[in-house]
């Protein structure tokens, strides 16, 4: 098929608000060795968008300056060495940078099918999400089937995912939003207890069930303290954001008393091969929840590519529950 040489895109004219979101004509980008171009029908925002957007999350050196880390759509050309995808193929794809577009390059390793009997749309809030969640939950936390697992922001897309994968994998969900209606929408995904942060103490909550084996924290802050004194004997806590900030004065001796394990990771900055790995295990182990209709991406609003700076404002205002999307 011919490709045209341009495409509508969206990049960040300066470090700042979601008013420097600008729309741009840039070249279509030709696949490497081991990538595809995607033709994209959908692309998903999430917050390391906002904080590129910002000027504090550099994309890697050899990725696309546009933001934009996930999408799903059609496949239009196969760089030299791939073998398993083929031009027409559908697929959602976790990327390096550059998803605000219509075409975008991706390493093949990191592309997945459409999950039969969801829309390019539902696909493209997978990626980001579905490898940040299995990647720190189960692989790097190891959360395990009848663990109390405590999420914050679980109305979040990162929240709705992880109440929905610990509960389908048999653990018992705790998780903090800001409002009764966002406390609704997480027990009616899985969780066995939502906690209005506004009004009661999730420490509180989580000693009086016996303490947590596993956080996953992306609020950071004096959350990081109040995690600690949360988790149970050699409990976990894994760190994917820190939304009000890195640091925290806490007492490390009771790190010690109760063996506890403090990790955390960022996605983007790792190995083409380990993102690879992280996706052969959501095929195997989570598409087929997918297929089965068990778990499913929670959609809050979709937006035109060129509305790119409304969606941020949309997903700043902490007013969503679960994704947003721009439609290409």
């Amino acid at each position: 098929m011919t490709l045209p040489t341009t495409m509508r895109a969206i990049e960040i004219s300066t470090p700042g608000g979601p008013e420097v979101l600008m729309p741009v004509t840039r070249p279509v980008p030709t696949p490497a060795y081991g990538e595809i171009l995607i033709q994209l029908a959908y692309a998903g925002v999430n917050r390391p968008d906002a904080l590129q957007r910002a000027g504090s999350y550099a994309p890697p050196p050899t990725a696309s300056d546009l933001p934009g880390l996930e999408g799903a759509g059609t496949i239009v050309a196969v760089g030299e060495g791939v073998s398993a995808w083929s031009v027409g193929d559908e697929v959602c794809a976790l990327l390096p940078g550059g998803g605000y577009a219509e075409y975008v390059t991706a390493p093949a390793m990191h592309a997945l099918p459409i999950p039969k009997g969801m829309d390019l749309k539902q696909a493209a809030c997978l990626p980001e999400t579905f490898f940040t969640v299995w990647s720190n939950v189960f692989m790097r936390g190891g959360l395990q089937a009848g663990e109390r697992f405590l999420v914050h922001g679980g109305s979040s897309g990162i929240g709705t995912t992880a109440i929905q994968l610990a509960n389908a994998f048999g653990a018992r969900v705790f998780t903090t939003a800001g409002s009764d209606e966002k406390c609704q929408a997480c027990l009616d995904l899985g969780a066995e207890r939502a906690i209005n942060y506004r009004n009661e103490d999730f420490v509180v909550v989580l000693k009086g069930e016996g303490y947590a084996h596993l956080i996953l924290d992306m609020v950071g802050g004096d959350y990081i303290g109040r995690n600690i004194r949360a988790l149970a004997i050699e409990g976990r806590m894994v760190h994917i954001a820190f939304l009000s900030g890195p640091k925290a004065e806490i007492n490390f001796a009771q790190i010690m008393a109760k063996r506890l394990t403090v990790t955390g990771s960022t996605l983007r900055p790792q190995s083409d091969l380990a993102k690879a790995k992280i996706a052969e295990q959501l095929l195997s182990q989570v598409w087929p929840l997918l297929v089965a209709g068990k778990i499913g991406p929670v959609m809050d609003s979709e937006f035109s590519l060129e509305d790119a700076a409304k969606a941020h404002s949309r997903m700043e205002s902490s007013g969503h529950i679960g994704k947003i999307v721009l439609k290409i």
